[in-house]
C-alpha cells in the first residue's frame, strides 16, 4: 500500500507549484500548548494530585502581554495551510496558540482573551469526552458545551482540531500493568500472555482516528483538519490513519522549532508548571534543548532477579537511587549479558530472533521515566548477538592467509550482509514496537579492525562499491589503502545504525541517538584504520556521542593529563563539546575494585572545570552504592542557572 502522507504531499506538490520553487523548510514558527486556565484563587501548588498543566489566568494573560511586548506575531492554521500552497510568506516571530481538551476554562477564560488581543488559537476535543459531558480522569472539570465549542469557531478566531475519539488515556502496555499511551502502545492481554497484533493494532488507530473527524464533521458542520494527539505520542501508523481521515496537519509535544515540512507532524513546547512571562521566555528561547545530561548507566541484568518480587524490589531501590542522584538521563541495558563479555544472549523485550530472559525493559524504563522523571535510552549492541545463524552471517579476520570467525570478544554479524542486517533491524523494530523509550545509545561493539571484516560478501562489496583491491594482502600492505578501507567502514557502520534508529522512529519518532566511542580514535585520529571510529563522523550522525572517559581502563599513566587532553582533542571540534557524553568508570575493571570516590569526585570536578557539558557514568550499582550516593548528590546534579 503507497504512504498515504506521500499521496498527499504529491497531489500538494501537484497543485501548487509554488512549493517546488521556494525552500519549502525556510518559513520557522514556533507552537505553544496549554490545558486548563484556572481561577487566580486556586492554590495549585496544593492541589491533590497536583496538576502540572493548568495555568492561573494571571499567568495566561500575563504570557499574551508578553508575547504582544516582545513581537511574536501570532499565526492560525489557515496562515500555515496559506505559507505551505505560496500564497503567503509567514511572518518574523511566527507563533501558534493551542489549547487541549476543550476545558470550559477555554470559554469563560481564554477566549475573551483572544477576542481583547484577537489572536488565534486552535481548540482540541477529545471526541469520547465531549460525548460523555467529562474529562475521563478529571470528572469534576467541566468541559465546554457544543453550543460554546460553535460560538468560538463562529468568531473567525478558533480552529477546531481532533484530539482523537477516545484514545487519550493509557492501556495496559506490558505484564506488569503500566498503563502507556493509547496511540502508540499494543494492548497487553494478561489472560492470554499476549500482545496486540499489528493488523488488530492498526484497524484500532485507523478506526479512532476516523471515528474523531466524523465526529466533529457531526456536531459543527465542518471536518476538522488538524490532529492534536493526546501526550503527544504518535508514530507512523497513526500519521497515516489521520492524513486516510483529512487531518493532514498533526501536532506533537516535543520542544523546538518547525518549518513548513513539518505540518504532518509538528512540534509543541507544552507549558506547565504554571510558568510566569519570565519563564514563559526561557522556554520559548532556549526550549529545553539545550539542557546538560547527567548520564547514569544502568545494567538491567543488575536489576533482573529469578524472583519476580525480588526483581521489583531492586527496581524500587534503582528508581529512588536515581531519584535522589541528580541523574536527568539513563542508559538502560535492553540486553542480557551475564558472562559480561558484551554480546547479546537474550533480550529484555518481546523480539522475532533471540530468547527473552523476561519481558521487563519497558517495566523499568517507564518507571524511571514517570517516577524518577529521567529520559530513558536503550542501550543495545549494533552487531554483537550471539544467535543461531549461519556463519557465513559473522564478521570473518585475515589470519594465517585466509578469512576466518574473528577472534574478538564480540561476536559480531557482518554489516556488509543483507540477512545480517534484517536480522538487527527486526530487533529494533520490535524494541520500538513493545517498548516506550526516548532515544537509543549504540553499543560499542560497532568496530571493525584493520583486518575485518573479509567475509566474502564483504571484499565483494568493497572492491565492486568502494572501487578498492579484492585481495586482503594488497589491500592491507598499503597505507593509504588502507585508511580508506577505514574510513569506508565508518561510514557504513553510521550509515547502518541510522537505518536502525529510522526503523524505530518508525514507531517512535522523537527519539535521540547516542553511540559509545572509544577514546583512542579521538585521542589518535589515526587509529581509525583499528577501530573504523571516527568523531568527526560521529558528530554528523549521532545526536551525542559517548566517549569512554575511562583513564584507568586506558592504563593512562596521568590520569588528569589524559582528561585535560580528552576534553581539549573533543573541544577542537565544532560542535564537539555540545556533543559529547564524558563517561567516566565507577570500577576499575584491571583491579576488579571500585574506584575511591574521592578520586571519581575529582575526575567528575575536573570534567567540570575544563568545560564538559554533559558527563556519565559506568556503571551505577545500587546494591554497592557504587558510586557513593552523597557524593552524587553534591556533584552530579547541573546546576541550573538564569544565564
Amino acid at each position: 500500500m503507497l504512504n498515504t502522507r506521500f499521496l498527499a504531499l504529491f497531489f500538494l506538490l501537484l497543485h501548487c507549484p509554488a512549493l517546488l520553487a521556494k525552500e519549502l523548510p525556510g518559513q520557522r514558527f514556533l507552537i505553544l500548548n496549554y490545558h486548563d486556565i484556572v481561577d487566580d484563587k486556586v492554590n495549585l501548588d496544593a492541589l491533590d494530585p497536583p496538576d502540572h498543566q493548568a495555568l492561573s489566568q494571571h499567568n495566561f494573560e500575563a504570557h499574551l502581554a508578553w508575547l504582544k511586548k516582545n513581537h511574536y506575531q501570532l499565526i492560525s492554521v489557515q496562515d500555515l495551510v496559506d505559507a505551505a500552497a505560496g500564497a503567503k510568506n509567514l511572518p518574523d516571530n511566527a507563533i501558534m496558540l493551542t489549547f487541549d481538551d476543550g476545558y470550559q476554562s477555554f470559554y469563560t477564560r481564554v477566549f475573551p482573551l483572544l477576542k481583547k488581543y484577537h489572536y488565534p488559537a486552535t481548540l482540541a476535543l477529545v471526541g469520547s469526552w465531549m460525548e460523555g459531558g467529562q474529562v475521563k480522569d478529571k470528572p469534576t472539570t467541566p468541559l465546554m458545551t457544543w453550543d460554546q465549542v460553535r460560538e468560538v469557531a463562529a468568531s473567525g478566531l478558533v480552529e477546531i482540531a481532533s484530539h482523537t475519539y477516545d484514545l487519550h488515556h493509557g492501556v495496559t502496555a506490558n505484564p506488569q500493568g503500566n498503563e502507556q499511551s493509547a496511540v502508540t502502545s499494543r494492548l497487553y492481554d494478561s489472560e492470554y500472555d499476549e500482545y496486540e497484533k499489528d493488523d488488530a493494532y492498526r484497524q484500532r488507530i485507523f478506526a479512532q482516528v476516523g471515528k474523531s473527524a466524523d465526529f466533529i464533521f457531526q456536531n459543527m458542520g465542518k471536518r476538522p483538519r488538524v490532529m492534536a494527539w493526546p501526550y503527544g505520542e504518535y508514530n507512523d501508523i497513526a500519521l497515516d490513519a489521520a492524513s486516510m481521515a483529512g487531518l493532514g496537519l498533526t501536532m506533537g509535544l516535543h520542544d523546538g522549532q518547525n518549518t513548513l515540512a513539518d505540518l504532518p507532524a509538528m512540534k509543541r513546547l507544552i507549558i506547565d508548571d504554571n510558568p510566569d512571562a519570565e519563564r514563559l521566555s526561557q522556554i520559548i528561547t532556549k526550549q529545553r534543548l539545550s539542557r546538560a545530561l547527567r548520564v547514569a548507566h544502568i545494567d538491567l541484568d543488575y536489576i533482573f532477579d529469578p524472583d519476580e518480587e525480588q526483581t521489583e524490589h531492586n527496581l524500587d531501590l534503582v528508581v529512588e537511587r536515581t531519584l535522589e542522584s541528580g541523574a536527568n538521563t539513563v542508559f538502560l541495558q535492553a540486553y542480557s549479558d551475564p558472562d559480561g563479555d558484551g554480546n547479546a544472549d537474550q533480550l529484555y523485550f518481546p523480539n522475532r530472533h533471540l530468547p527473552v530472559r523476561r519481558d521487563l525493559f519497558n517495566r523499568v524504563a517507564w518507571q524511571l521515566k514517570t517516577r524518577a522523571r529521567v529520559r530513558v535510552y536503550a542501550w543495545l549492541p549494533i552487531m554483537a548477538y550471539k544467535t543461531d545463524v549461519p556463519l557465513k552471517w559473522y564478521v570473518k579476520e585475515w589470519r594465517d592467509g585466509k578469512p576466518q570467525l574473528s577472534r574478538h570478544s564480540y561476536t559480531r554479524l557482518s554489516p556488509f550482509n543483507p540477512a545480517a542486517r534484517q536480522y538487527i533491524s527486526e530487533i529494533y523494530e520490535d524494541l520500538a514496537k513493545y517498548c516506550s523509550f526516548d532515544g537509543l545509545l549504540f553499543h560499542d561493539d560497532g568496530i571493525l579492525s584493520d583486518y575485518e571484516d573479509v567475509s566474502d560478501i564483504a571484499m565483494a562489496f568493497s572492491h565492486q562499491v568502494w572501487g578498492l583491491p579484492s585481495d586482503f594482502e594488497q589491500l592491507h600492505q598499503s597505507d593509504t589503502l588502507r585508511m580508506q578501507w577505514a574510513r569506508h567502514k565508518t561510514a557504513l557502520l553510521a550509515e547502518f545504525t541510522d537505518s536502525l534508529a529510522n526503523k524505530v522512529r518508525y514507531y517512535r519518532p522523537a527519539i535521540k541517538t547516542a553511540r559509545n566511542f572509544y577514546a583512542l580514535p579521538l585521542l589518535e585520529p589515526d587509529s581509525e584504520d583499528w577501530f573504523a571510529q571516527s568523531f568527526k563522523v560521529f558528530l554528523d550522525h549521532y545526536d551525542y556521542v559517548a566517549v569512554e572517559a575511562m583513564p584507568f581502563m586506558e592504563k593512562a599513566e596521568n590520569p588528569e593529563q589524559w582528561l585535560h587532553d580528552l576534553v581539549a582533542k573533543t573541544a577542537s571540534y565544532p560542535d564537539g563539546l555540545k556533543k559529547m557524553v564524558f563517561e567516566l568508570q565507577a570500577v576499575d575493571w584491571a583491579k576488579q575494585q571500585k574506584i575511591p570516590t574521592a578520586t571519581f569526585v575529582g575526575q567528575l570536578e575536573l570534567l567540570k572545570k575544563l568545560g564538559a557539558i554533559h558527563i556519565g557514568y559506568y556503571p551505577d550499582n545500587v546494591f554497592e552504592n557504587q558510586p557513593d550516593l552523597k557524593a552524587l548528590q553534591k556533584h552530579f546534579p547541573v546546576v541550573v542557572t538564569d544565564n
